[in-house]
């Protein structure tokens, strides 16, 4: 059997898809807020740069950059999920049970992790972490969906505001 060993890369930008224990649950979206204060605090502590992101009911993908000589994501989704499962469990909404081990049972264990090459791999990767709600039938087009870093790339005029409409893009699984 093959041990799987991350790539770390210190200063690196990495893609990521974390998904929920529960793929019929959607926490994600309905305690966003909880979920941006997770991120916020963890970047408080050990700061990265979100290059893109989608938030969706029970998974989310997302690109980060570390500092340069820093290659520790693990560590920073170690916090984003103990601090949104913390908050989560303070509303008592909804009841999340812990298992054998004293662990809650909100998250994946694992998480998709990917190195970005190059700039052609990072534009591909963005573009289907912004297409992602339409590939799920959440949308009809990316716009319409509000947890997405489209709104902000649309608002830096770096994509054009009806990006992605009417397009049929190539079916990519990216960590799904």
């Amino acid at each position: 059997m093959v041990q799987y060993r991350r790539n770390l890369l210190p200063g690196g930008t990495y893609f990521f898809t974390q998904t929920l224990q529960d793929r019929c649950a959607d926490y994600l979206t309905q305690h966003i807020d909880l979920l941006r204060m997770a991120m916020k605090k963890t970047q408080q502590q050990a700061p990265f740069k979100i290059v893109a992101i989608v938030v969706l009911p029970e998974h989310m993908h997302t690109i980060w950059t570390l500092p340069e000589n820093d290659n520790q994501y693990a560590n920073r989704w170690r916090l984003i999920k103990s601090y949104f499962t913390q908050s989560l469990c303070m509303r008592h909404t909804p009841k999340i049970y812990k298992n054998k081990r004293g662990e809650y049972n909100l998250w994946q264990t694992r998480y998709w992790e990917h190195t970005i090459r190059n700039e052609h791999d990072l534009n591909n990767h963005i573009d289907y972490i912004h297409y992602n709600p339409v590939k799920h039938g959440l949308v009809k087009n990316p716009i319409d969906w509000p947890y997405s870093s489209l709104h902000s790339y649309i608002k830096k005029d770096i994509l054009p505001p009806h990006w992605g409409e009417n397009v049929r893009f190539p079916v990519m699984n990216f960590g799904e």
